[in-house]
């Protein structure tokens, strides 16, 4: 019996972006697709259910003259991230039909993975599917990982996260609460603030597009400075965490969304901090720390079930509003974590 052949709805990247992307960098097209796994394949085919919208996807738009940690999209192909996807059909022994996994998948309806050793098998169904786009996927590890590998957090410190009330920030907030710390969050808008304090638990919050002064406003909420800043901002935010760090302190540095857009990146001028005050700045990427995905799933799955974490999403329905979806984390149109919705199981 001769495979079905369906059409496929795809958003292909049109060209390298200099400055602010634009929804017109992407294009919406219909291609034909059939659903099964060649014979000299050893992968999967996947039903693409939820796409997620991420701030690295910014740097896969620009062509790097020097080696970065994730490729360029490639003009006239699917943008690529992180989705939730159903097995369709399989030659690879890690998966069958009807499986739902995790991991990086095209921006279409259907895709065919031929290496998919880097997918992840869904074996908790009990919580939403969508999860998997965020707190139980690659933004929730980001926040395990950094937090707790970098930050190296104890009862009693005082942490500061900046992008609060995204996707990683609004769970790197409630990991620090539940370890028994002082937690400040920062985010563009009053509903976002107010989102920090009475869902999140964060102690405090605050607007910084209404700060004048960076570094008295963190003087104000942490008047013995800080102890772990979790970095997804960079620039003048960086600058001001920097004079306002304790003793020892630690910076997971996670990413630097104010800078993506810029042509050319703001200076950071108050980096003797880091020898005057010892204090221990790290970069990190989130796939370095996947092989603790199993442990970070038996602290926070219990955490979900008993309403202990709370997590928030923006969720655009249509594969056709993808590009808008992602244009929007980058002027932080979205409340909580970005993902689009291409079917329901």
């Amino acid at each position: 019996m001769a495979a079905q052949e369906v059409s496929n709805k795809q958003v292909i990247f049109k060209n390298y972006v200099v400055g602010s992307p634009k929804e017109s960098d992407m294009e919406l097209t219909t291609s034909k697709i059939t659903l099964k796994v060649p014979e000299d394949c050893n992968g999967i085919l996947l039903k693409n259910l939820y796409l997620s919208c991420d701030p690295y996807m910014r740097i896969r738009m620009t062509k790097h003259d020097r080696p970065t940690y994730v490729q360029s999209f490639i003009p006239g192909t699917p943008i690529m991230g992180y989705g939730v996807s159903k097995v369709l059909d399989s030659r690879h022994p890690n998966f069958k039909v009807g499986d739902f996994v995790w991991g990086m998948t095209g921006w279409e309806e259907y895709s065919l993975i031929s290496s998919p050793q880097l997918f992840f098998k869904i074996e908790h169904t009990d919580v939403p599917l969508s999860y998997y786009t965020g707190i139980l996927g690659m933004p929730g590890m980001t926040a395990y990982a950094g937090f707790y590998e970098i930050g190296s957090p104890k009862k009693g410190d005082c942490v500061y996260v900046s992008a609060a009330s995204g996707a990683v920030g609004q769970l790197v907030g409630q990991l620090a609460k539940l370890t028994g710390c002082y937690v400040v969050g920062s985010a563009g808008s009053k509903e976002k603030v107010e989102l920090l304090k009475s869902r999140f638990r964060f102690d405090e919050a605050f607007n910084y597009k209404e700060e004048a002064d960076l570094d008295a406003a963190l003087k104000r909420y942490f008047p013995e400075g800080i102890d772990i800043y979790f970095e997804n901002v960079g620039g003048k935010m960086l600058d001001a965490v920097l004079i306002n760090m304790k003793l020892h302190g630690r910076i997971p540095v996670c990413g630097m969304i104010s800078q993506y857009n810029l042509q050319q990146p703001e200076g950071v001028h108050n980096l003797v901090n880091l020898i005057i005050k010892r204090i221990r700045m790290e970069g990190f990427i989130v796939a370095d720390y996947y092989h603790l995905y199993p442990k970070y799933l038996e602290l926070i799955l219990p955490h979900i079930k008993e309403g202990k974490v709370s997590y928030v999403e923006d969720v655009a329905e249509g594969i056709e509003n993808a590009p808008s979806a992602l244009i929007g984390i980058y002027s932080g149109r979205n409340v909580g974590k970005q993902l689009v919705v291409v079917a329901r199981d």
